[in-house]
């Protein structure tokens, strides 16, 4: 028996007091760390129930099941965020980010509970290749969230591309580390590649400008200097 339930408490509750704590950003981000977590609770409830219902082994289950259902609520808050608030492009992306997090680490404690703690070498190359899968996958979604974003109708058809495409690269790497020697090798590696790719892809095309960007002072400023020329 796996008791996701309790873990999710004990991980979520001081994060849950930290969140009265704080303010501003900081509040904002531990609140996406906390529904990525809810979100893994929710995609094993989810991912049970339709493995149920088809018959499907674990192993099905965790190739033709769990991919897009833990891409999809990955994505919920994520695009709840972008629907609701128009926050700016840079903070949707790093929010994606946390929302990725949350889920890795409520994965990875529940996969140590149920497997046990006595393989160190096991559980570090799975905890880093999952926790860095679901974190690529997170950098993805970041990335196209910041090119595709003055125009409404790019963000829709952007969501939709960048939700089958984590769930694309969600399939292969499960698809690669349930496989024996070189290719379970390889779907290891596979998300620390798509990171570094992400990662480049930003620099590439967004440079190394501020996080957040201007303060809005400053762009009173611009603008008041503008209307006096």
């Amino acid at each position: 028996m796996n008791y996701i339930e309790n873990i999710y408490l004990c991980l979520a509750a001081p994060i849950i007091v930290a969140i009265f704590c704080v303010r501003s950003f900081p509040r904002r981000s531990l609140g996406f760390i906390l529904s990525g977590m809810t979100a893994c609770l929710f995609s094993f409830y989810i991912s049970t129930f339709f493995a149920q219902m088809t018959g499907a082994t674990p192993l099905e289950a965790s190739l033709e099941i769990s991919p897009l259902i833990e891409e999809a609520l990955k994505l919920t808050p994520v695009a709840f965020y972008v629907m609701v608030y128009e926050p700016k492009r840079n903070d949707a992306a790093s929010e994606a980010l946390m929302v990725a997090v949350g889920f890795a680490t409520l994965e990875n404690a529940s996969f140590l509970l149920s497997s046990g703690a006595d393989n160190t070498l096991h559980l570090m190359i799975r905890g880093f290749s999952t926790g860095a899968m679901h974190v690529a996958c997170g950098a993805v979604t970041a990335v196209v969230l910041r090119g595709l974003w003055d125009t409404l109708y790019f963000r829709i058809i952007a969501t939709l591309g960048v939700l089958c495409l984590s769930v694309t690269c969600h399939g292969i790497y499960n698809i690669l580390v349930n496989q024996p020697n070189a290719a379970a090798w390889v779907g290891y590696m596979l998300p620390l590649l798509i990171g570094a790719g992400a990662i480049i892809a930003r620099k590439k095309l967004y440079g190394t400008a501020p996080e957040y960007g201007p303060p809005r002072e400053g762009l009173r400023g611009i603008q008041s200097t503008k209307e006096k020329q």
